[in-house]
């Protein structure tokens, strides 16, 4: 069995974060965590290409990196596409999904990756493909690569895989027609007698779960407020500056409107592929409220503007991602000495 495995370029052996801008490189055999995964595999499998990429070259570049590993895949006679474990790491995670989507879906062979659930990577393609729980140690990868060719040596086979929790993978959210001995309404009388009681049961359905966000306290005088602009709809300076994705964006940009009045639609475009933009173009204040902002600085109803906007788009965007983009947002704006910020949607 031919494997060609997907890593970055810390797990690649090229460097930290500083390496991170890394074009793709293409190496003979197995490297790094390969060599152990060469192993679990058996005798009968090896891994004749290993292609190593910076983090951030391969998410700013990602159709080029896509056409390219699809050609060094045939090219090597891959029966197996391996990319990972990613563990937590965001941007890894993002271009590791999308290889193997593009791998399973253009080639026809069997994929497989790892990663935390709270990987921006795992929501997006789980429901399409096997992606190993990590989980976020990376100090446990002999037992993440055991899980992964186990579960890789079944998809080779064509075998039936099992059920999330018995193969160790991240649930796909699929539902699946089984025989089982009790109704359904025993079951559930089952779960709330043990809930009453305070004993441990496990539940058929797990809802995403939401952290409860507290209500920030009221802002004291707002004349004297330092307000901030800030939204998911995509509005970005013409060219795109900050390579803003139009849909699962993993970036967001910090955009000047210092003695600015009313945004101009001929210097803006939209990066946001999940609403009819022509309205936006018009008159982006529709979406960024510039002109009305500046109506209430004047007559102090606010005590400034802040002098920079921020976007992103929030279309098809995994939580774990746009968690992480709102801790970084937030992160700005405390060290700017924001009081308020006015959140715009499509």
């Amino acid at each position: 069995m031919r494997i060609v495995h997907y890593l970055n370029q810390f797990f690649g052996g090229i460097g930290g974060e500083e390496h991170a801008g890394t074009a793709l490189e293409i190496r003979d055999g197995a490297v790094g965590p390969g060599r152990l995964l060469e192993q679990l595999l058996g005798s009968e499998c090896h891994v004749v290409t290993t292609l190593v990429c910076g983090d951030n070259y391969a998410v700013e570049n990602q159709d080029a990196l896509t056409a390219k590993v699809l050609e060094k895949v045939r090219a090597a006679n891959g029966e197996l596409f391996v990319a990972g474990p990613c563990f937590l790491a965001g941007r890894y995670g993002m271009s590791a999904r999308a290889l193997c989507a593009a791998v399973q879906n253009k080639l026809n062979i069997p994929v497989i990756t790892a990663m935390a659930a709270e990987n921006p990577g795992a929501d997006l393609y789980r429901e399409f493909m096997y992606i190993v729980d990590s989980g976020d140690n990376g100090a446990k990868m002999r037992d993440v690569l055991a899980s992964m060719a186990a579960l890789a040596q079944r998809l080779m086979r064509h075998e039936t895989i099992g059920s999330p929790r018995a193969e160790g993978y991240i649930a796909r959210g699929l539902i699946r027609d089984q025989f089982v001995e009790r109704s359904a309404g025993q079951r559930l009388v089952d779960m709330v007698l043990k809930k009453f009681k305070g004993e441990a049961f496990d539940s058929e359905m797990s809802p995403t779960q939401f952290a409860p966000v507290p209500l920030p306290p009221a802002i004291a005088d707002l004349t004297k407020a330092k307000v901030m602009l800030v939204t998911d709809g995509g509005l970005v300076p013409k060219g795109n500056p900050d390579r803003i994705q139009g849909s699962a964006a993993t970036r967001w940009g910090s955009y000047s409107i210092k003695d600015c009045q009313d945004l101009n639609g001929a210097d803006y475009e939209i990066s946001h592929g999940g609403y009819d933009p022509q309205f936006v173009r018009q008159d982006p204040d529709r979406l960024v409220p510039l002109d009305v902002m500046r109506d209430l600085e004047r007559e102090g109803v606010i005590g400034q503007l802040h002098e920079e906007f921020i976007s992103t788009s929030g279309l098809s965007n995994p939580l774990s991602n746009t968690r992480r983009m709102g801790r970084e947002m937030a992160a700005k704006a405390k060290e700017l000495g924001i009081d308020a910020i006015i959140l715009t949607s499509t």
